[in-house]
């Protein structure tokens, strides 16, 4: 009977999903100019597709599916209105969906308020194979989840993250096996400069590393994706060895917000493809942890255009994803926000605990075409005049949203923010500014669309490095690469928030100087997950703290101390709170030696100066 139960449930089953087929936008065989965007998938669930072109159309997204049967389909799409936060009407974000050539009639993606299911039309089908093309109308950032096609016109559809994946695992048959991706000795999560550097140490160290990254280009901030410039001192400090893995990569023009081919991708690819000992898993983002009481069993990590699910296993890990996801799976202490200067005891703490943090930029830049150039006119509920707009050509790391959200929970708000005020100001100077003849022949030549983060989540490790240990160079027995950096803090522009209160766009910064300090190793480990490394901005330290840690030369030297240390792990089958117990010494004498090739110049060397030094630049 049991047996004939499990049948009849199963066929009913494939009787189901045959009335209904779900395409993932992001699974398209042809993305054309649509970007995958996996940044919010945490939180929706999916990756999707974005038309990012800037207000021109972008070319279509196409694809094959094969539905079960021929006659008439209901088809759908789930999508988003973006302005909606800000914009009662119709959005820009519009597009629409073709069959076979022919579009179905309803424009999406420019109604509603939040992520959800709308009905783009009825198609009749007298084959099973069809064309299926995603057709953009503005290239104003529409964006699209999902296409599902159903028999029936159904009661309802999921609207939560959670119900759609329920959705996904019923007809994707996202139930299949995991797959493991291999045996590894260290796993690193993040290929960021941090992620980068964890690995090549640890890998020439003679660990087997397995270095996870989600997007398509390495390098996070300093990629051509987002396009911040390496800051920081490197080969300064107790250990003048540490560092020298950056020259390997780090590009040598100097600039936030340039051309792409400023930032050398092409370097970092060539270096992890160098090392024998290093598996790159590009476009697998972390989504689980499976733990063993306070340790990391496995992580499951999954692609962001197939969906395809792999399993790492390995005795050690290193978070180096910036917003500490992986932490936040394995139930890693951790903190957000201001402390107050109780808790820290910090002059530069607030009065009072609060959320507030630095912001993301979406940078972008224009360029002279030589000839008159126009602008749609975008007008969303951010309303500009001649006395607010920032008659500017390029905006980098002063354009700042998201100080007073959170970064992690808010993610696509605080991007969507940074793209909306990039395209209303450009538009007021375009179509309306007293100075639109000086802007007559300018165009815009890239917005970024994944954010450059500054701060989210902060793992806790054994050490919380303050502004107190900083400015009062309190020596730690554990030292290891030198911050260099000003204590460099973000907050609202005053004269942005006379204009935009509470929806700030601008950012001012608040430099103090400090004396070369090395951070304490003990801030790169967890203090509760035993077998966990940390390496980024995502370090142990305070809010006021990481004003100077966090800056990409500086998180690269402490990536590649990580990998030293996970080599020591690795050899005396040890915790990485160990190392610190018994294996201080040997970890001393790794990074008197360094990991990098010696003799390299240095393509992006700030002056040091005197004993005190402030940087006249921010990021």
């Amino acid at each position: 009977m049991r047996k004939f139960v499990i049948f009849i449930l199963l066929a009913a089953a494939i009787c189901e999903c045959r009335k209904q087929v779900l395409v993932e936008a992001e699974s398209f065989a042809e993305t054309g100019g649509w970007k995958i965007d996996q940044q919010f998938m945490d939180q929706m669930g999916s990756p999707y597709l974005i038309a990012h072109g800037m207000g021109v159309p972008v070319e279509d997204a196409v694809t094959s599916v094969r539905l079960p049967s021929k006659g008439k389909w209901q088809v759908y799409a789930r999508t988003y209105n973006w302005t909606s936060p800000w914009h009662d009407g119709e959005g820009p974000g519009c597009f629409r969906i073709s069959v076979d050539g022919n579009e179905l009639g309803t424009a999406l993606g420019n109604t509603g308020t939040e992520w959800e299911w709308q009905h783009a039309g009825e198609i009749e089908v007298n084959h099973r194979d069809i064309r299926l093309a995603l057709v953009d109308g503005s290239g104003f950032d529409g964006r699209c989840d999902a296409i599902l096609f159903s028999k029936e016109v159904p009661d309802s559809l999921p609207d939560t993250a959670g119900s759609c994946g329920m959705m996904r695992k019923k007809l994707l048959r996202e139930c299949r096996r995991t797959r493991n991706a291999g045996d590894f000795d260290f796993v690193v999560a993040g290929g960021g400069t941090a992620g980068i550097c964890a690995a090549v140490s640890a890998a020439r160290l003679g660990l087997k590393v397995a270095l996870v990254h989600d997007r398509p280009v390495l390098g996070g901030n300093n990629s051509s994706e987002i396009r911040v410039h390496l800051g920081g001192v490197i080969n300064c400090g107790p250990y003048p060895e540490l560092g020298n893995i950056v020259k390997e990569f780090g590009h040598t023009k100097k600039g936030n917000a340039m051309p792409a081919g400023n930032y050398e991708d092409w370097k970092k690819d060539s270096l992890i493809a160098s090392e024998p000992g290093i598996t790159l898993f590009r476009e697998f983002r972390i989504i689980r942890a499976d733990m063993d009481g306070k340790r990391i069993k496995s992580l499951t990590a999954k692609n962001i255009r197939t969906g395809e699910q792999l399993r790492f296993k390995a005795p050690l890990f290193a978070d180096c994803t910036g917003d500490g996801n992986v932490g936040a799976l394995a139930g890693a202490d951790f903190m957000t926000g201001r402390e107050s200067r109780e808790q820290t005891g910090e002059p530069g703490a607030v009065d009072v605990a609060d959320s507030q943090v630095m912001g993301a930029s979406v940078q972008w830049y224009s360029e002279d075409c030589g000839e008159e150039s126009g602008f749609p006119v975008f007008e969303y509920g951010k309303v500009f005049t001649d006395s607010s707009a920032q008659k500017v050509r390029k905006g980098e790391w002063t354009w700042e949203t998201g100080m007073n959200r959170d970064q992690i929970a808010e993610a696509e708000r605080v991007r969507d923010h940074g793209l909306l005020v990039v395209y209303s100001n450009w538009s007021w100077l375009k179509n309306f500014s007293s100075v639109k003849e000086e802007f007559a022949t300018a165009r815009l030549a890239w917005v970024a669309y994944i954010a450059g983060k500054r701060e989210s989540r902060r793992l806790l490790g054994d050490i919380v490095l303050s502004q107190n240990d900083i400015l009062g160079n309190v020596p730690y027995d554990d030292a290891t690469a030198a911050t260099s950096w000003s204590i460099d803090l973000h907050y609202p522009d005053p004269k942005n928030s006379a204009f935009f209160p509470g929806e700030e766009f601008k950012a001012v910064c608040v430099q103090e100087p400090i004396d070369i300090y090395p951070v304490p190793y003990r801030c790169l480990y967890s203090r509760n997950i035993q077998n966990l490394f940390m390496a980024g901005r995502d370090i142990s330290v305070t809010h006021v703290a990481l004003g100077t840690v966090r800056v990409m030369r500086t998180t690269s030297m402490l990536g590649e101390v990580v990998g030293m240390a996970a080599s020591i792990c690795h050899d005396e089958e040890c915790t990485p709170r160990q190392v610190y117990i018994g294996h201080l010494d040997r970890l001393k004498d790794l990074m008197r030696e360094g990991c990098g090739r010696k003799g390299l110049p240095d393509t992006q060397r700030f002056n040091l100066g005197r004993k005190r030094h402030l940087f006249k630049e921010s990021i």
